[in-house]
């Protein structure tokens, strides 16, 4: 089966995205980092292993955007909190492994998403910490039906996210990949 690789990304408008980066740097330059970094992103992780898709928001602006690369499929991401955005977009496809990141962390690159492919061949599940308790990515094996309870009491934005994500999975064997920076203050720039 196919792997299907979705990063989530936002259209990049000030006081929209990096919020909390553009409290320390303003919400403009957050922006522009933003979408410097999620272009960058994108053309450093493409890959003929797995099919690369943009997960957009918001949806109607993101699916007709001018800033991201013409030739990805764009998928809406609707609304909601992150475990609900993130829970449609396993549920968008049918079967296969898949992974989703976000666009925010400078470390991802082809190795680390290969890894977390990888780590599908062993588990239903896998997560990539990040160092704030969060995570960078999220995979599912996707041979069977999505967890009903995915995400289900996840406090989001805090650094039980991932321990929360992970007990939302219930009896599901779950790995764990590489820790990488994410990027939420002037601090984590460094």
């Amino acid at each position: 089966m196919r792997k299907t690789l979705v990063i989530m990304v936002k259209e990049p408008r000030p006081g929209q995205v990096k919020t909390r980066l553009g409290r320390d740097i303003g919400m403009t330059r957050a922006a522009w980092w933003f979408r410097h970094q999620s272009a960058a992103l994108i053309r450093r992780i493409e890959d003929p292993r797995w099919d690369t898709v943009l997960a957009v928001a918001p949806d109607y602006e993101g699916v007709r955007s001018r800033i991201w690369p013409v030739h990805l499929p764009r998928w809406p991401q609707g609304r909601g909190d992150l475990g609900d955005r993130m829970r449609r977009i396993f549920h968008h496809v049918f079967l296969g492994p898949i992974c989703i990141i976000g666009s925010d962390i400078p470390s991802i690159n082809r190795a680390r998403v290969a890894e977390a492919f990888a780590a599908l061949g062993h588990n239903d599940a896998v997560f990539g910490p990040a160092f704030d308790g969060g995570y960078w990515t999220v995979g599912l094996k996707r041979n069977s039906a999505v967890p009903p309870c995915l995400f289900e009491n996840v406090r989001w934005s805090t650094e039980h996210a991932l321990s929360d994500s992970v007990a939302s999975l219930g009896n599901k064997r779950v790995g764990l990949v590489t820790t990488l920076r994410d990027v939420d203050t002037v601090d984590d720039l460094g």
